[in-house]
């Protein structure tokens, strides 16, 4: 706890009667009920943690419906069927996945759970809402008969100005924490360690199991990596993860970023994704199959096909902000090229491992992508390719960034927002609801950023022009 007392669960992973007991104790007093918006971040509310228990925990809590209607800065956006104004911006129901209870090490007393969001009335599942998404993905690969193991593996910037400081600044002439490459960098590492040891521990006792952290290629840039799990719990972890190191660098008075691309003339940070399916104990992407340099099944090469074949398409689930196709960069360690190879870090999916451990990851996810949506969009690649037997390109050996016969990925969040929009794999895996709902969700943010000015122009035209 962050007042030093122990925990009932080593965990960290709470169930209802070690939260009770943790609150007789005085332990706990507070339970944070939060669930996803459009852009990942928690949104919820702090409850009395008695009153959690004698009623939210079964009868769970109510949220209004703009909250997956809203931007960036919070404004509720017209344009939405889901909710607008016409119809009032009601409420929908937060229902707690008691499975995610746990201790939140880095905050005083507190509990933390994260919620599925249903219809205020029917209390079927809200077909926007990120965890919804993903979970319809889960329900189809299990009707086939797999399970979905998952990791990610996020980059972050720390910068020794506070929040308020940056803010204050806009977020201009910031000090990194880092000012050399320090990519498994000891001694650089050793002088960030007070914030990365603390994330490090609070993690872990938080029921979110780690493995490491390393310095990153870019001044201040960090990698912490998480134990790979079902691909909900990875996508829970992913959340709590990013809400754990901003908390906990507010508290120390310094900042992180999730930016995709923070510097034009800088690293960008990624959140790359792992995957692979399994059934009764064991990896069913391995096999006796010779494909390239892999040992394989079938299915590997169908999901590998079907990921990346559709990778144009659901882009923006990777990649949803305008900063986020800036960090496409060649000779940048970020993927340009729809391509994949073995153990490869110019390709777009990286094929590595064998036996139990083989596993395709994707480079594409930007640091800045919802962790629901971006593994929704790999799943149900993947088994679309299962489905219709997709089969993947060759392999390619060599530097992918230079292979300009290969197809690029989407450049702009423009161009990947109409790709999605008029989608017939998109249509047909998420449906058109979700489809409309966030095709309006991107072009409102390209909209935003088509209507700023920015310090580049003023740079570029002010006194020229």
């Amino acid at each position: 706890m962050a007042d030093g007392t122990p925990m009932v669960n080593p965990t960290g992973m709470l169930t209802l009667d070690e939260l009770a007991q943790h609150v007789r104790t005085g332990a706990i007093d507070t339970v944070l009920v939060a669930f996803t918006d459009h852009y990942g971040r928690l949104m919820g509310k702090r409850f009395d943690a008695e009153f959690f228990i004698e009623d939210v925990y079964a009868a769970g809590t109510h949220g209004c419906d703009y909250l997956l209607t809203v931007d960036m800065e919070m404004e509720p956006v017209p344009g939405y069927t889901y909710a607008n104004w016409e119809r009032g911006y009601g409420d929908f129901h937060m229902v707690p996945d008691l499975s995610t209870l746990r201790v939140a090490t880095w905050l005083d007393r507190t509990a933390l759970v994260l919620c599925d969001v249903e219809d205020e009335k029917t209390h079927a599942p809200v077909p926007v809402a990120p965890r919804s998404i993903l979970r319809r993905q889960i329900a189809r690969a299990e009707h086939l008969g797999y399970q979905v193991a998952a990791a990610s593996e996020l980059e972050y910037f720390i910068f020794t100005d506070s929040y308020r400081e940056a803010a204050q600044k806009g977020y201009r002439d910031l000090d990194p924490a880092g000012w050399y490459i320090e990519d498994y960098h000891a001694l650089q590492g050793a002088r960030e360690e007070r914030f990365n040891a603390a994330v490090r521990r609070h993690l872990k006792q938080s029921g979110i199991p780690v493995e490491n952290s390393k310095g990153e290629w870019g001044h201040g840039q960090h990698e912490l990596n998480v134990r790979y799990a079902d691909i909900l719990t990875m996508a829970d972890r992913h959340v709590i993860y990013k809400q754990c190191l901003k908390e906990v660098a507010d508290q120390q008075g310094i900042s992180v970023t999730f930016m995709a691309k923070f510097a034009a003339d800088g690293a960008g940070s990624s959140s790359h994704i792992h995957l692979s399916l399994w059934q009764d104990d064991a990896n069913v992407f391995a096999g006796d199959l010779t494909f390239g340099p892999v040992q394989c099944s079938e299915l590997f090469r169908w999901f590998l096909g079907g990921w990346l074949h559709h990778l144009p398409e659901v882009m923006v689930f990777y990649a949803p902000t305008i900063n986020s196709y800036k960090r496409y960069q060649a000779g940048s360690w970020a993927p340009t090229r729809i391509a994949w190879s073995y153990d490869n870090r110019t390709a777009g999916f990286r094929v590595i491992g064998h036996g139990n451990s083989l596993r395709i990851e994707s480079r594409v996810p930007g640091a800045d992508c919802n962790p629901y949506l971006a593994y929704a969009a790999a799943l149900a690649s993947g088994l679309d390719g299962i489905e219709n037997r997709i089969e993947p390109p060759d392999i390619f050996e060599g530097d992918i960034y230079a292979a300009e016969e290969l197809p690029h990925v989407p450049r702009t969040l423009r161009d990947a927002t109409d790709l999605f929009a008029s989608g017939a794999f998109a249509r047909r895996a998420f449906g058109d609801d979700v489809v409309d709902h966030y095709t309006h969700f991107f072009r409102v943010e390209q909209a935003a950023f088509d209507h700023a000015v920015t310090d580049w122009e003023r740079r570029r035209y002010f006194e020229r022009i």
